[in-house]
This record gives structure tokens, sequence and C-alpha cells, in this order.
């Protein structure tokens, strides 16, 4: 046999060796990985028959779920260093420290077991920016822990490796209160169940997210397409690594870690819809029944025509969001008194805004403009002017008569009101008095508002 033959034989006798011990490595991996599933879904039942027992359950499907599952590898090479003990004693503080991660993000924790540790985000609440959360708190996570490996005495030393899997999707959401009164939470379904495997594929270090996740946070994050990962049912989840936070949103540009303030605007305005709908169910189940006018679909007029008018006068979109915020909140206060409810509005508005992270100045520009719709108006600015013009937007719609008489229904409820003659004259009055502010809605309505006088000056019956 040549010699040339005998070396490519060795060759490959050697390229098959090192293949089945890849092999025998990842089939050990995918056994640790199966296995902790099992615990995970066993865990799971366990709880579902102890709640079940104890007549406690209260199960909800939840649409827009979202889980992050965080597992530690590397426990084989830990034990066998020096600093065993010490590295164990981390562990504590370190799932202390992805907790404080996870309350800043607003989610929820599910599990905390040995090397796995799971949070979820739309569990008690729906939140359209639950993805952007979990993502931003991943790379916050994974940053805390090289800082900590740095921090320490491990450096070149055996220490955790993190893979990190996020998924977003639907579940079944269990609430379990404990004898201290702290809501638990149990988390089935799909989502979960998918999770840890996209965990299982990232390498040490990685944070990886299913197509799902992807498509909600890719105008923020910047990803790489990573591979296929095969699901029942479904065929390939197609998975991306996230890496940082674009370099366009980001403060630090280098680590893209922390996010700027064209990002804050950009996650305030996808969030407003989580707003909107909060308030206007909150609204329709607190405003007095006798506010025909008031009521929660003049707020939703508002609030569209801030936008309109807002545009047209050409504010900047941390304005719009501003002003459809103001809208938003403007008649809030009705739902404690009507007599001065614009400062009942900002109290409401204030309380709100915080658990939703806007700043201090935003908060107070919002109020201003809340408080430019007291009667009479005397805006001060554009937004006010905006605002003003967008609470009255209706003086200039074909559909001012319909209004018109929901605002009378109101006044008549309240006994301000009973004479629908001395109403018109009253309207006739108003409307002639009445000017917009901005020019946008000078040229979008002042023409209907002037035929709407003539048509209600034929309705009253001369004395």
């Amino acid at each position: 046999m040549a010699e040339e033959e005998v070396a490519n034989i060795e060759e490959l006798l050697k390229t098959n060796t090192r293949l089945s011990e890849q092999i025998k490595s990842l089939t050990q991996h995918n056994e640790e990985l199966l296995e902790t599933i099992r615990e995970l879904e066993k865990d799971i039942s366990d709880l579902h028959k102890k709640v079940k027992a104890n007549g406690e359950k209260q199960s909800v499907k939840k649409k827009g779920i979202t889980v992050m599952y965080i597992s530690f590898t590397g426990f084989k090479g830990i034990q066998e260093g020096e600093s065993t003990a010490n590295l164990y004693d981390l562990l504590d503080e370190i799932y202390i420290r992805f907790d404080e991660i996870a309350h800043k993000h607003k989610l929820e924790r599910i599990k905390a077991i040995g090397d796995d540790y799971v949070v979820a985000g739309g569990i008690t609440e729906k939140r359209s920016t639950n993805p952007i959360d979990i993502c931003l708190a991943a790379l916050e996570i994974r940053d805390y822990l090289k800082t900590l490996q740095k921090d320490t005495d491990h450096d070149g030393k055996a220490f955790w490796n993190l893979h990190i899997g996020i998924h977003s999707g639907n579940g079944m959401v269990e609430e379990v209160k404990s004898r201290k009164k702290k809501a638990l939470f149990n988390l089935s379904g799909e989502v979960i169940n998918t999770a840890p495997r996209i965990a299982a594929m990232a390498h040490p270090g990685d944070i990886f997210i299913s197509d799902y996740t992807y498509e909600i946070v890719k105008g923020y994050f910047t990803c790489e397409y990573s591979g296929d990962l095969p699901v029942k049912y479904r065929g390939n989840l197609q998975l991306y690594q996230l890496k940082r936070i674009k370099r366009i949103y980001s403060v630090d540009r280098k680590k893209g870690l922390n996010p700027n303030r064209d990002f804050i605007l950009k996650y305030h305005l996808k969030e407003f819809n989580d707003i909107e709908e909060k308030v206007i169910d909150f609204l329709i189940k607190h405003l007095p029944d006798h506010l025909h006018y008031h009521d929660y679909t003049h707020t939703i007029d508002v609030v569209n025509q801030a936008e309109l008018i807002g545009y047209g006068e050409g504010v900047s979109d941390e304005q719009i969001l501003l002003l459809k915020t103001a809208a938003l909140f403007h008649d809030t206060g009705h739902t404690i008194e009507s007599n001065g409810h614009e400062e009942h509005s900002c109290t409401i508005a204030r309380e709100w805004l915080t658990e939703y992270n806007y700043t201090e100045e935003q908060i107070d520009e919002i109020c201003s403009i809340i408080m430019a719709t007291k009667m009479p108006p005397d805006p001060q600015n554009l937004l006010q002017c905006i605002m003003c013009d967008s609470d009255l937007d209706y003086l200039g719609r074909t559909d001012f008569i319909p209004t018109s008489n929901a605002l009378y229904k109101e006044l008549e409820a309240i006994g301000v009101m009973n004479d629908i003659n001395e109403w018109n004259k009253l309207q006739v009055k108003f409307l002639s008095a009445h000017q917009f502010y901005t020019a946008t809605s000078r040229r979008l309505r002042e023409v209907n508002k002037q035929s709407q006088i003539e048509r209600i000056e034929k309705l009253i019956k001369k004395d």
C-alpha cells in the first residue's frame, strides 16, 4: 500500500474519532437537556396537582407571552476546580440580581431551581412591549455575569456558561396564592416548552431568539440568523442571535446595552396602544352613567384628532406621544368628580404614567396640556392649542348634531339644562364666539362650523 494511501486512511480515522467524540458530547448535552425538560414538566405537573388539591387554581389562556429560559452549564468543570464552595455561594447572589433585573423590566419569575432560571413577560397584564423588555433584560443579565466573572478570581478558571433562549407565543397561566399572599405563576404550553430547546441551541454566552420574537424586536436590536430548530407540527423555527441594541438607539454605542432617547420614544409609541386599552377599559367601568357626551368614545375621538392635527401642524414624534397621552387622560378625572375634573385627570395621569416610565418632564408637559382644556380655554403653546382644537373638533364636523344632542342629554341629566330651544340659542352663541387655534383645524373645520350655525339658527323658535 502506498504511503499516501496510508496517510489518507490515518487522517480519515482521526476525523472519524473526532466526529465520534463530538457526537458523544452532543448526545450527552441533549440527554442533560431532556432531563432538564422532564424535571421542568414534573415540577409543573406537581404544582398543578397541589394547586388543584387546594382549590386555589386560576388558569387563564394568555396570548403574546414571551419567555426567557436561562441554562447554566459547566458545573463539572467547577466541581473539579479549587473554588467550588465560593462559586456556589455566588449562585444565590446571582439569582437575586437576576430577580432585580427581571423586576426592572416588568417580568415575572417562573422558575429558579438548580441551574435553570425562567422569567416571562405578559403574564400579569397584556404588554405588547414584553419581547423588547425581555431582550433588554437578557443583554443586562449576560453583561452582569461577564462582569461578575472578571471581578472574581476565576479569570481563566472554570466558571458557569450561560445559554439563553427566548420565545414568544401562547400559554396557560396559573396563578397560585401562597400563604404569604405572594402570587406565584405556573406556565404551561408551547411557549414554555420551546424556550429551553432554543437555549440548548445557543453557544455559551449567546442569546438565541425565535423568529416570532425576532419579528417584534428587529427594529430595536441587531440580530443575526443562526439556523433552524425543528418543531413538531410546525416545521423549522428560525433562530437569531441577539447581539446588542442597534447603534442608532444605544447610548453606549460600543456595547449596545443602554437605550437612548430615540429608543425610549420608539418604545413608548409602541406601548401607547397598551395604555390606551387599559385607560378605555377604566373609563368604561368607572365613568358615571349620566355622562352621555364625556364617555369613552369622546376620549377615543380626541386621541385620534390630536394625532391628526399634530401631524398637520408638523410637530415631532415625541410631541405626538405627549399629545395623544394627554388626550387619553384628559377626562379620566370625571371618574372622581366632574367639577374640576382636569386636576383629577392630572393626578391619575401622574400615577399611571410613572408606572410606564414616562419622565417627570414628560408628565409635567402632559398635565399642562390637560389643564389647557379647562373652560374657558387659554392655550399658551402649540401643543395646548392642538389639544383644545382636538377637544372641540366636533364643532366643525358633520356629526355635530348627534354629538351636541349627547351633550344636551348629559347637561339635562345633572339639571343644568332642560330647554332645547335655550340650548340651541346657547349653541349658536358659543359657535359664533369660538375660534380654532391651529391652521390645520381652521382649514379642516371652520367652513363646516359656519354651516352648523346656520342649521341651528333655523331650529330656534322665536320668542
